[in-house]
This record gives C-alpha cells, structure tokens and sequence, in this order.
C-alpha cells in the first residue's frame, strides 16, 4: 500500500473515501465542521441522530454528502480528551484501516492532521500513524490453499499543512522502512521449522545482499564454527541433523574509519530444549525461537532502505537445538571462544550459549556499541508480559539510548538490574561458570553469564521473550518487535 502525504484543502480533494475525526459528545474538529458547512449541515444532523458518541474507535461511513467531491465520508471517532495516548492513536487508526479494507474504494485521504497526541510533534505522531497503517496490512498466507482476496485499497493520502509536509513525509519514509523491516521479520518467525533452518537464514542473508548494494555477508559452516573456538555456540546445534551457521552482515554507510554499532541476534530455529527436553504443549510456538534473529534482519532492512549514515555490523549465531545421541548433556562442560568454561547445567538454556560466543566474536569489529536480542528467558515474560521487553546492560549511557528509542518508537523495554549479588547464583564447581542460576531472577541471571563475555564492550540485553510473538490460539505469530525499537535507535545515532 503506497502513502503519499499532500497539503490539500479536504473540500476539494477527489477521492473514494474522506476520513474525519469526531470528537465525544459529537464534538465535530476543525476539518468536520467545514465540511458541515459545505454540506448544509448534513455531518451535525445525523450526528443529532445518535449514530455516533465520538468515542475512541467509532465509526459512522456517510455516502453523498452535497458539495463535497469525497465519494464517501468516514468519521472516526478521537474521545474527549485534548490529547490522545499512543494507544488510543494506534486504535483510531487500526479501526480505520479495518473500515477501509471492507470497501471497494482503491485509495482513501486521512484529514486528521488536528488530531493532538501527547508527547509528540508532528513528526512523532505521523511516524506512529503511518507505522500502524502499513503493519496493519501484514498478512502470512504462504502456506494456505487459498489465499487472501486482493484488497481494492491500493493508497492512502495523508492530508497535513504546507509548514508540516516535509516533516510528515520524513515521518513517512521512516514509517515504512520500519514497517518493511518488521513484515521481514514476522515472514522469518511466521515460517515453519522444516523450512527456517540455520541454512535457510544464511540464504536469506546472501539474498539481502544481493537485494541491497554495499552489504557485505558471510555465511560460516560448522567447520569454520569449530576452527574460531566457539565451543559454546557447536554444542547446542550438535545434536541436529541441522547443522548451525554463523552469519555476519557488515553496513557501511559513512567512512569505514567510524566504528561500527553491532547487533547480535540469538537464531534458535527451533527449540525442543535438547536433552532438557520441553513438554510437548504449545513447543510449536518454539520455532520463534529465533526471534532475536529476525528482528536483526528486520532492522537491518530498514536501515538499508533508508540507506543510514552509518555503519552496522550484524552477528547471527543459528542453530536447531535437538535431542539425540550426538547432543549436548546436562553435566557437559564446554569451552567458549574467550576461553572461559562452561558447565552446561540444563541444554534447553542454551540461548545464551550461542549468544556468548557471538558477543566475543563481535569483538574484532571494535563497536561502539554491541547490543545483543534474544527471546531469552520465560521468566521475561511473568516479568513484563507481553507489552514491554526487558533490557540490561553494562552502560549506562546505552541503556538510556535504548530506553529513549523504545519510547519514542512506541516500542518499550524496561530495565532490570544487573548487580553483582546474582553473579553468585552461576557459580559451579567444576568449570568457570554454569549456564543456569536456579530458580530466582532467571532473566537476570541469564544477563549475568552474558555479562561475562562483555565486560571489553558497551553492551546492552534485550530479552523479548515475552514480545517477539502473540502467544496460543488463531491469533498466534509473530509481532515484528523489537524492530521499531532497534531502529529508531540507530535513527538516532545517525541524526536522521
């Protein structure tokens, strides 16, 4: 679906359907009540009839009205108060989309540039706005006899000032590149198990780069796995007839002797919890194990579309965790590529096993920052639920950054501590460290043995167990997140 942003009076603008806000109480807005005008007060009068309160997420479609060229009037309604949440945003404009997708119109303009949302500009409001009209169109019918019918609506015209139209249309650009990357990213976490393998991701990464000019992608075998000491990482994708890949995608969008930022995405294709093994309900949702991946790929995606001023440097470490005769014990004890041992405890911990290993490779590339992206831990989701991912890190400073990014992208996270009291939980007696730290505070601890391999790096933890995908039933899948977070991040770092 194309946006395109215009500074057009909405009396004079031909098009299938003209949508306009409606305050509680049928208080009409500044773009209804000229149109009432026009039209001889046809809006006011069926409002008079009841029809429509004006609360959030109402709608009332009008057909014909006199005077107007719209073919159509949708009147949403915006509540009472002057200022509207992001949530209440989110819901307006999802209801709208909803309502326009039911008619046979093939573009529609949005006159709801009136509309006040607290806590952000023009720009702000538009990004989210925009975001939620192009997520809104994701569907996933790859494996469906019959697909989806092909929707009428083909554009929507978003209708603001002269003064604001550059600023809206940046929103917009953005908007989309984001919106692209996450549909990437719900494709990679939506497809089954059988076809997401770790060599199908390293596949997806050389297609990137032939999709995108100056992405440079390596793809590294077992063998090569083995050869760089990352004995952590070989042991959870050994007991697989799958066999795991380490993929490195490196940017370069300003001069090369500006250091890059790094992201590390956990990519467990698929997680039975090895010889831990997991019970048998509900281990279909495991194939989002690979979440951190996805949303690694996804924000990169943006980034290339958007062609950022800076450089990224992204670190898959894939692999299918598997039971069988070749896989990993409880009681193994293995070595990591920073020369720390390992005694692996429980193998269905095994994120942070591939994680830790990925995190001192990324190393070599000197960043100025490494962020790693993980659906670590359940304890994340009793924690945070599904609404905000946890966050911990080393740096302060990066902690706020992200922070600030997922509250500005409408993509929260909240930080959990890190102190050295928890540390104590990952004490083993016959190897440097174990990879569980018992029952307690097993989101912070499993931070805790990522913090171990991080300590030459200004690093940051994202867990996103909890929001990566919607659980159970019809309406289960993948969400997109935490790329809206992730990019406007680096939107930041390269002041775009």
């Amino acid at each position: 679906m194309e946006l395109v942003v215009k500074s057009v009076s909405p009396e004079t603008l031909k098009t299938a359907t003209l949508v306009v806000a409606v305050g509680e109480d049928r208080k009409l807005g500044v773009v209804a009540t000229q149109l009432d005008a026009l039209c001889g007060g046809a809006i006011s009068a069926v409002l008079k009839r009841g029809d429509l309160a004006g609360k959030v997420g109402q709608s009332l479609l009008l057909h014909n009205l006199p005077n107007l060229k719209a073919e159509r009037v949708l009147l949403v309604g915006a509540g009472k108060d002057t200022e509207l949440g992001d949530r209440a945003l989110r819901k307006i404009i999802a209801g709208v989309l909803g309502t326009l997708k039911g008619l046979g119109g093939s573009e529609a303009a949005l006159a709801l540039d009136e509309l006040v949302v607290k806590g952000r500009d023009s720009y702000g409001k538009n990004r989210l706005l925009a975001e939620t009209l192009v997520d809104g169109e994701y569907q996933f019918d790859r494996f469906k006899s019959q697909k989806a019918e092909p929707r009428a609506l083909k554009k929507i015209t978003l209708l603001t000032i002269k003064a604001a139209q550059a600023e809206v249309q940046r929103a917009v650009t953005h908007a989309t590149a984001i919106a692209h990357g996450m549909a990437l990213t719900r494709d990679l976490g939506n497809l089954p198990p059988n076809i997401c393998h770790p060599t199908f991701l390293g596949e997806q990464a050389k297609a990137l780069g032939k999709e995108f000019k100056g992405l440079k992608v390596e793809v590294f075998d077992e063998k090569k796995i083995k050869e760089l000491g990352m004995g952590s990482f070989y042991s959870v994708g050994q007991g697989s007839a799958q066999p795991p890949r380490l993929i490195v995608m490196q940017y370069n969008g300003t001069k090369k002797s500006e250091k890059p930022y790094a992201l590390v995405g956990k990519g467990i294709t698929f997680d039975t919890g090895g010889i831990s093994l997991k019970p048998g309900a509900g281990m279909d949702e495991m194939k989002y194990d690979m979440g951190g991946a996805a949303s690694v790929f996804g924000t990169l995606r943006a980034v290339l579309e958007l062609q950022l001023p800076i450089n990224l440097v992204c670190i898959l470490a894939c692999a299918e965790n598997m039971p069988s005769g070749n896989a990993s014990r409880p009681g193994d004890i293995v070595t990591t590529m920073s020369g720390q041992t390992v005694e692996i405890l429980n193998t269905d911990a095994e994120g942070r096993l591939v994680l830790c290993d990925a995190l001192t490779y990324s190393e070599r590339f000197k960043p100025q920052a490494v962020i790693d992206i993980a659906t670590l831990t359940g304890a994340c989701v009793v924690a945070l639920g599904a609404h905000t991912s946890g966050l911990l890190g080393n740096n302060d400073e990066l902690i706020g950054q992200l922070l600030s990014a997922g509250q500005q992208a409408d993509d929260r996270a909240w930080q959990l501590p890190l102190f050295d009291e928890y540390q104590e939980q990952l004490d083993s007696p016959f190897a440097d460290i174990a990879n569980i730290g018992g029952p307690k505070a097993g989101t912070i601890t499993a931070a805790c043995f990522l913090s171990r391999f991080t300590k030459n790096l200004n690093w940051a933890h994202l867990d996103i167990a909890g929001t990566a995908w919607t659980s159970g039933g019809k309406d289960k899948g993948a969400t997109g997140r935490p790329v809206p977070l992730l990019t406007q991040y680096l939107l930041d770092r390269a002041k775009a």
